[in-house]
């Protein structure tokens, strides 16, 4: 298991080349936030991050995140925890009661249900919609072509908090013009936040706009894919 030196010298990396990024296009560095992807590590890894300052988090299954945040949160009681995966329906209260930021609202079902979640917690958590740039089919997200429709309904209809845009590029594709599009895309909507970046691309994304970049294994590490636990 990585230990907290090698966690501690993974986000100084982390941070020089979001830095770096940021100065090549002028941007001031105050301007990224780093979201530390802790899908499938444990309380214990994680917890040597929150010792090195790290206080943004990603998780991509509730479950997952429930039984490893609230005891982390107890302790470290600045914690912005971001729900980056799918979110099935019937897991919105959980969500909603364990999560800060919702990045992954992806069709008007889910933006119903998150509306009533939020009405019956007494919290409105800020979200971002998850955009399918490559329109795979296999992926989710809400097209190109429909997401200021589907931003304005969110807003309209069930009066939540959109705060920006997020996307997975396909993985066999360049990621530059995916960020590019939702760049661009935010920029006519008038949302100012684009969640975009990972591991393998989160200095490109710097360099198109990301205001927040979504980087697990350049810090904690490679996964063991053989035990990564069901999907909610």
């Amino acid at each position: 298991m990585i230990n907290a030196r090698s966690i501690g010298q993974n986000l100084d990396n982390v941070h020089e080349l979001i830095a770096k990024s940021a100065s090549a296009v002028n941007r001031p560095v105050s301007d990224i936030e780093l979201c530390a992807v802790s899908k499938t590590f444990p309380a214990a890894q994680i917890r040597l991050a929150l010792l090195e300052g790290q206080r943004i988090f990603g998780e991509n299954r509730v479950q997952e995140a429930d039984d490893k945040w609230p005891a982390l949160k107890a302790k470290f009681s600045d914690i912005e925890l971001h729900l980056i995966g799918p979110l099935q329906t019937n897991k919105v209260r959980t969500a909603v009661s364990v999560f800060d930021v919702i990045q992954t609202l992806d069709r008007p079902k889910l933006a119903s249900t998150l509306a009533e979640a939020f009405a019956a917690n007494g919290r409105s958590l800020p979200c971002y919609v998850q955009v399918n740039t490559g329109e795979e089919p296999q992926k989710k997200g809400i097209s190109p072509a429909q997401t200021e429709a589907f931003v304005q309904e969110c807003r309209d209809e069930h009066n939540l908090n959109i705060i920006g845009l997020m996307c997975i590029p396909p993985h066999h594709e360049e990621p530059a013009p995916h960020f590019a599009l939702l760049h661009d895309l935010a920029a006519k909507i008038g949302l100012h936040r684009l969640s975009m970046g990972m591991s393998a691309d989160f200095p490109i994304a710097v360099e198109f706009g990301a205001t927040v970049v979504r980087v697990g294994s350049a810090i904690f590490g490679v996964r063991d894919h053989a035990t990564l636990p069901a999907a909610d």
